[in-house]
């Protein structure tokens, strides 16, 4: 019950519940809700700390920005959005933080197209390389349970379509990427879809910024090629699934292609099984036999691992003869 009457007098302040709904709508920073509030940023920092502190509003950062939405997990997180839910839309001070919300959206949009027009022409070249990435997501999502998936993890989210695509089968999609510009790519894009169960975080995927066995699912899309110690990323990948829960790498097959490190920064020329495979296992998962696509010049291929559920303890020494004797 303390929590309860902790998090009331918490949102029980004007500015305080006009944060809850606009945080509601998205992830916004300090200077966002600064612009939109139009109240200095020291009283709204003192606001949004309140906040966090009673369990209604997430916290992360994102290398120099700070990014609050409201809170995911608890009964402090129910309280939020049933409080949400009770505001009235038609409220004119909450539609005026929408109309303001809704121009900070279009500003990120602008500058998420400029980033990625200036980039878009070599992702282009290189998609041209291999099979349609509708038969790649296609055979990504076969590898993927289509129901029971709570939480799943894209490593290396670049402009989020991974979790676009995996969305509608998954409780909460967590992006991962330790590109700010390609996360606010990938902002825009979930925004305009309307996922409200898909979040971004700044990240490396060597040293994830997660619990450990916190995933049912981790996707790795078209990132191990970038890696210069990609089984550290598989063994960082790993260590956040729960028992039971599926790895799926998505990567080229071997290929000589050298443009592409020369001129995309690839630091592999692909991927045979036996390498993937191994590390897997070095990783403490199963892997399965893996799905080839296969292109010109370049061959897709899906790797599955599994982390294996827990067994039954093993006997002592000894026990079963004991057993058998008695």
């Amino acid at each position: 019950m303390e929590q309860v009457l902790a998090g009331l007098r918490a949102a029980a302040e004007p500015t305080r519940l006009r944060l809850l709904v606009l945080c509601g709508q998205g992830e916004l920073t300090v200077s966002e809700l600064t612009d939109i509030l139009g109240q200095s940023q020291p009283r709204v920092s003192r606001h949004l700390k309140l906040l966090c502190e009673a369990g209604l509003l997430d916290r992360f950062r994102e290398g120099n920005w700070v990014f609050y939405r409201l809170a995911r997990g608890g009964p402090e997180a129910e309280l939020a959005r049933r409080l949400v839910e009770l505001l009235p839309p038609e409220d004119p001070v909450l539609g005026l933080d929408r109309e303001r919300l809704d121009a900070v959206k279009r500003q990120r949009a602008a500058a998420a197209a400029t980033y990625f027009r200036a980039n878009a022409e070599q992702w282009d070249r290189i998609r041209s390389l291999y099979v349609d990435e509708r038969e790649v997501e296609a055979a990504l999502l076969s590898l993927l349970p289509e129901a029971g998936i709570a939480d799943l993890l894209d490593i290396g989210t670049g402009t989020g379509r991974v979790l676009e695509v995996t969305a509608p089968r998954v409780g909460h999609a967590l992006g991962v990427d330790l590109s700010r510009e390609m996360l606010a790519v990938a902002r825009v894009n979930l925004e305009r879809a309307g996922l409200a169960n898909c979040t971004l975080r700044q990240g490396d995927m060597y040293q994830l910024p997660l619990a450990g066995g916190a995933f049912d699912a981790v996707v790795i899309h078209l990132v191990l090629h970038y890696a210069d110690r990609p089984e550290r990323a598989l063994a960082a990948a790993a260590r956040v699934l729960r028992p039971g829960g599926r790895l799926v790498v998505v990567d080229f097959a071997p290929h000589e292609l050298e443009f592409l490190r020369a001129e995309h920064a690839h630091r592999r020329l692909g991927f045979a099984d036996a390498e993937i495979m191994g590390w897997c296992r070095d990783a403490g998962l199963v892997p399965a036999p893996p799905v080839r696509l296969a292109g010109e010049p370049l061959t897709v291929s899906l790797w599955l691992a599994r982390r294996p559920e827990p067994g039954p303890a093993p006997l002592p020494r000894g026990s079963a003869a004991r057993v058998g004797a008695v």
